[in-house]
């Protein structure tokens, strides 16, 4: 756990900070379509299956999430002593401005994924629905014409 943990933090601080933003898009477009699969299911099965889906694939993709890398970084900063196969200059690089580097563009590209793009669609789909309705308000419906 403690070679694990290190080396694959030494490995998301070594992402440029661009890849780590269009990563961090990509990551919570998934997660936001895992919370709205998970609202349609009816019973906690459902539920439990459609998060599992979307979350598998950002975890497989390699996507980048604000609150797993949040744990991930400072479980490697809490055991970079204990590792075996580390050596000085891999951890120096554990530290809270290797943590800052990750975390930032993550975030940013969290906010931009989940509650920016996935918000445009939902208003672009809601804002058309209601639209359509408040222009249909005036006209009797099909129902009540015949």
């Amino acid at each position: 756990l403690h070679d694990c943990s290190v080396f694959l933090v030494r490995s998301l601080q070594t992402i440029a900070f661009g890849e780590l933003g269009y990563k961090g898009v990509l990551c919570n477009l998934l997660v936001c379509l895992a919370v709205w699969l998970a609202l349609a299911g009816r019973s906690v099965t459902d539920k439990v299956v459609a998060v599992v889906f979307p979350t598998s694939a950002f975890v497989a993709a390699g996507f980048e999430h604000c609150i797993a890398n949040m744990y991930f970084i400072a479980l490697a900063m809490l055991l970079h002593g204990q590792a075996s196969q580390v050596d000085s200059s891999q951890a120096a690089s554990l530290d809270w401005a290797g943590l800052a580097h990750n975390l930032i563009p993550v975030t940013l590209g969290n906010i931009v994924g989940g509650g920016i793009m996935v918000a445009a669609v939902y208003h672009l789909i809601y804002h058309r629905a209601l639209a359509n309705k408040s222009n249909n308000s005036g006209q009797p419906s099909s129902d009540e014409r015949s």
